[in-house]
């Protein structure tokens, strides 16, 4: 099963982004390059929100940086996913970031498998 297919498979819809101030992926060579993009959640990991809720926003991002992907290339099939970099907003004493992450990095293992 190809990426797309997965991602529809997962509930993912790829809607037409209206061009803004940013441009959110660009093409650089063989790459392209995603700016960042931010979850609608509001709140302090450690703080108030839970780690769950922190997941599922980091994966609100991922579901975003894929639509931002396939307005600019027309597909999310043929790519690879080299690297992924989070923040997490979280209180002094918050030190679970990298599972609030890992529902990023989630979301793009399941589409794109290991190799991706």
């Amino acid at each position: 099963m190809n990426p797309e297919d997965k991602a529809a498979e997962l509930g993912i819809e790829f809607s037409k982004q209206e061009a803004g101030y940013l441009n959110l992926c660009i093409r650089s060579s063989n790459l392209l390059i995603t700016s960042g993009h931010t979850s609608t959640a509001t709140g302090v990991l450690g703080g108030g929100l839970s780690v769950d809720e922190g997941y599922e926003a980091a994966e609100d991002c991922a579901k975003k940086i894929l639509n931002s992907v396939y307005n600019a290339h027309g597909t999310i099939n043929g790519l690879k996913v080299i690297k992924l970099l989070g923040c997490v907003y979280s209180a002094p004493d918050f030190t679970d970031q990298h599972l609030v992450i890992n529902g990023a990095s989630d979301l793009l293992h399941q589409i794109y498998g290991k190799d991706g």
